[in-house]
């Protein structure tokens, strides 16, 4: 996790936070809906997909930006999907498709920071990195406005940190919030066999009685250390050391993450790969009492397209997608969880509608277009059955009312029954509005914005 206001990549730790207990488990806070308050998971397309290869295909524009793929019927009389999606155009009954997202931006880690917060961060380029300037991400404000006492965090983000070694993407955190908000993060791929998260389980050889008795012991020691030190940081390490305790003396999000525990035919159903295991490893946390999960499908940037866009698209990108995202459905509605989860599947802005060469030597791809772009919903009172929006002939720019991601972020709060005026305040004790977009009421109510 993140320590000051950078984070190093020796501190990427399998899940969590180390040193804790004498363990580690790198080893071991517009108007609130009247609906009960939901759970949410984002289905994050690193890297921007496109639109026209997913959900809002041009079949009769020309040929450069129609492109090769075919487009397909869905079960929505007049709605179109790519034709690499067959599963969920087979479910575009039970979806609220939005095909006017737009915003301003179309550098990856600016528009991602937008995206996972909700607001947008001046300053923000492709070299700026994760830092506690930062706006927070949905777990983290959340967990300012309503923290957890229970012992299950209030966010987790799977299965990779947006990271390329280098430059960690900004908005994956707290941020001026401060550490003690940050969401869980994994950093390991579900798909593989050996997958297993062992820092989440009491170290072998030690019992709870003796975890017990360190707990009595290091509250004695922290509360002398706060007394000295009542920092961001002294705050946080109490905190996760507490919420560390509870997690790994019930058992009930370790639990959660031993996704062998699934049927082979529940994984199966879901996709053995990444994506796949990595959805139905978010359904597992929502079950266990996760308010909060942020999928991201593929390390950053996966869905970035400048070259060779088709063969990847259809090889390694929309079949595991289409599965899993279909499974993720049938799942949520089977076991009664569809009312209570709210799913957006979206990325950080769409693909240029003219088809282009990176360079002479690449196959053809898309360059980034912040100008439009879609995203699907379903789940969390979400009314499904329809298309919100349009765009224009070439898919380039919005027909209709455009949605800004700081209506997205307003969105996501209102299921999350945040206020649409909530206050938070930084480390310094200066006051901010969370979120100033307006909410997509449409997805609830079926009436459409012109």
């Amino acid at each position: 996790m993140t320590r000051g206001i950078g984070i190093h990549r020796r501190e990427l730790l399998q899940v969590g936070y180390s040193g804790l207990l004498g363990l580690s488990l790198a080893g071991l806070g517009r108007a609130a809906p009247a609906r009960k308050p939901k759970s949410v998971l984002i289905v994050f397309l690193t890297g921007a997909a496109s639109q026209f290869e997913t959900f809002d295909p041009k079949p009769d524009a020309p040929a450069e930006v129609r492109g090769e793929f075919n487009s397909i019927p869905t079960k929505l009389a007049g709605v179109r999907y790519c034709e690499h999606l067959p599963k969920l155009a087979a479910r575009a009954d039970k979806f609220s498709l939005v095909r006017t997202f737009a915003h301003k931006d179309n550098n990856h880690t600016a528009a991602t920071h937008h995206v996972i917060t909700g607001t947008i961060q001046p300053g923000v380029r492709f070299d700026k990195p994760i830092s506690r300037e930062d706006w927070p991400c949905y777990a983290a404000g959340l967990n300012y406005l309503r923290p957890r006492t229970d012992g299950v965090p209030t966010g987790v983000s799977l299965p990779f940190f947006l990271s390329d070694g280098n430059l960690h993407w900004p908005g994956q955190h707290g941020g001026f919030l401060g550490p003690r908000h940050d969401p869980w993060q994994l950093n390991a791929d579900p798909n593989k066999r050996d997958f297993k998260v062992d820092n989440l389980r009491i170290a072998p050889g030690l019992d709870a009685d003796e975890l017990n008795n360190r707990q009595s012991l290091l509250a004695a020691i922290n509360q002398q250390q706060v007394r000295l030190a009542e920092s961001a940081e002294a705050k946080k390490l109490t905190d996760t050391q507490d919420t560390a305790f509870k997690l790994l003396t019930s058992g009930k999000v370790s639990k959660a993450f031993d996704i062998a525990q699934e049927p082979a035919a529940v994984r199966d159903k879901y996709g053995r790969h990444q994506f796949g295991q990595s959805l139905l490893l978010s359904r597992r946390l929502l079950q266990a009492g996760v308010t909060v999960v942020q999928a991201n499908m593929g390390r950053v940037q996966n869905w970035d397209s400048h070259s060779n866009i088709f063969d990847r698209m259809k090889r390694d990108l929309l079949p595991p997608l289409d599965h899993a995202v279909s499974a993720l459905y049938d799942d949520l509605a089977q076991s009664g969880m569809l009312d209570d989860v709210f799913v957006a599947v979206i990325g950080e802005f769409g693909r240029t509608p003219k088809l282009s060469f990176q360079d002479k030597n690449a196959k053809i791809g898309r360059d980034h277009w912040a100008a439009c772009f879609s995203g699907l919903f379903f789940g969390g009172g979400v009314r499904p059955g329809q298309v919100i929006g349009a765009s224009d002939a070439l898919g380039a720019y919005p027909s209709t009312t455009p949605f800004a991601p700081d209506d997205f972020g307003a969105t996501v709060y209102q299921v999350l029954g945040v206020p649409a005026d909530a206050e938070v305040q930084d480390r310094t004790s200066r006051p901010s509005q969370l979120n100033r977009g307006q909410a997509i009421q449409a997805l609830f109510t079926g009436r459409s914005e012109s």
